[in-house]
């Protein structure tokens, strides 16, 4: 795999711009790691070929380019090139660039708008988008860390396609620093373990590992040479003790699942304690964390999912390492609620079901009948409705015809869902007794 960045030509860079810089790619084409839309086949370079570019929403990772994409694809598409920053811009700055940008079409020539960090705008301010981007005025591609579906308005996601940039291997990462010092014209000051520490502390983000290769050039002195130890000392940063990539990672988080869903919160403590000491990704524990409430807890215990969302919340908050604290009672929490895998195992069996029988329409009586030609085929008749109903249940079957009843949730008699068992099978009483079964 080729490197991120292609270096410009060693004597014709300024001095004093930072090695990021003057490593960024001349052209699309030259940007790698992420292939999926910049490669031969990518979706950004569909788009091109086409002659049509739309809004997008970038998504990713610091340091995997996106900025720097979005600069290119301007150049590359002949459009205007307007950047702005959600952190330091308000209304007046979006009014002011949306009025450039109407000026500029006039004379015929399109403006793309980059909106870095566009989840801090606010709702409002989101919204202020839409309307220069229904008329052309501007395309809109605006980068996010956040996830888009959560972060960003409805109305102007369905009005831009999203992409996901990813994270950089650490194979892109290697390459990366030979071409750096191909344009510096020297070689690192690190024997193979530091240099291998210094990509595991890059954590995928190619700018990253750039600023940490010029911190090392700084502070080496002639002829010296860094362990893995020095460069640590130098750059004042932790590196992960175990590649994430590798077993270390994986054989931890196991452990740490294992532990949890085995109700040993010391264990599981133990564990949570080892990865963050390791240097592991807290947003990855944190999905974990998440992960295991819904998977091996479920309906037992409700509150368990809304506790391991708050961790996350906290975490963003407050930050490390008082973040971490969050995580831990979540993490014990989660190893002291009853377990249940009911509903894990229920949507399996029903996501079964709807493969074998996803060609299957829905009874009659449950669908709307908007039109006459749908009332002329009894769609809606005969439904009644529950709340009208004795015991708000009128026991009707909701399953398409072919296929019968089915039963997929079976909760256990442990915690909440034991209260959900006791309505679950009082409702199926009611069921039998309406259908003139009884008991």
């Amino acid at each position: 795999m080729a490197d991120l960045f292609k270096a410009d030509e060693p004597d014709k860079a300024p001095p004093g711009r930072p090695l990021a810089d003057r490593l960024r790619p001349a052209s699309l084409g030259e940007v790698v790691g992420q292939e999926h839309l910049t490669g031969e086949d990518g979706a950004l370079t569909r788009m091109i070929r086409s002659g049509s570019l739309g809004s997008m929403i970038f998504w990713g990772p610091p340091g995997t380019g996106k900025t720097t994409v979005a600069r290119l694809l301007a150049g590359e598409t002949g459009l205007a090139f307007e950047q702005i920053s959600a952190i330091f811009s308000g209304v007046a700055d979006l009014k002011k660039v949306f009025e450039t940008a109407r000026l500029r079409r006039t004379n015929g020539r399109q403006t793309l708008l980059f909106v870095d960090e566009i989840h801090r705008f606010n709702r409002a301010q989101q919204d202020s988008f839409l309307p220069v981007m229904e008329d052309g005025t501007v395309i809109l591609v605006g980068a996010t860390t956040e996830n888009p579906s959560f972060e960003l308005n409805a109305a102007l996601l369905s009005r831009a396609r999203v992409l996901v940039f990813q994270s950089l291997s650490e194979e892109s990462i290697l390459k990366l620093l030979l071409r750096a010092e191909e344009a510096e014209g020297k070689a690192l000051p690190l024997d193979d373990e530091a240099r291998a520490v210094l990509m595991r502390m890059a954590d995928g983000d190619g700018r990253a590992a750039l600023t940490l290769a010029e911190e090392v050039w700084r502070a080496a002195r002639p002829s010296e040479v860094f362990d893995a130890e020095g460069l640590q000392r130098i750059v004042q940063r932790r590196a992960p003790i175990y590649d994430k990539g590798q077993d270390g990672h994986y054989n931890l988080i196991s452990a740490l699942h294992k532990s949890v869903r085995g109700s040993d919160p010391d264990a599981a403590l133990y564990y949570l304690a080892r990865m963050f000491d390791a240097g592991e990704d807290p947003l990855y524990l944190g999905r974990r964390l998440v992960r295991m409430a819904v998977e091996d807890i479920g309906l037992a215990d409700p509150q368990a999912l809304v506790i391991a969302n708050a961790a996350k919340d906290a975490y963003d908050y407050l930050g490390s390492p008082e973040g971490e604290l969050a995580f831990a009672q979540a993490c014990v929490y989660l190893a002291t609620a009853p377990k249940s895998n009911a509903v894990y195992t229920a949507f399996k069996a029903a996501t079964r079901a709807a493969k074998e029988h996803g060609s299957l329409l829905p009874p009659k009586h449950i669908l709307n009948a908007p039109t006459k030609l749908m009332k002329s085929e009894d769609y809606g008749a005969g439904y009644r409705y529950d709340h009208d109903e004795p015991e708000a249940f009128s026991g009707q079957d909701y399953f398409p015809e072919k296929m019968g009843r089915q039963t997929f949730y079976d909760p256990p008699e442990r915690g909440f869902e034991r209260d959900i068992r006791k309505r679950l099978d009082y409702w199926a009483k009611l069921r039998r007794e309406k259908s003139g079964r009884g008991d």
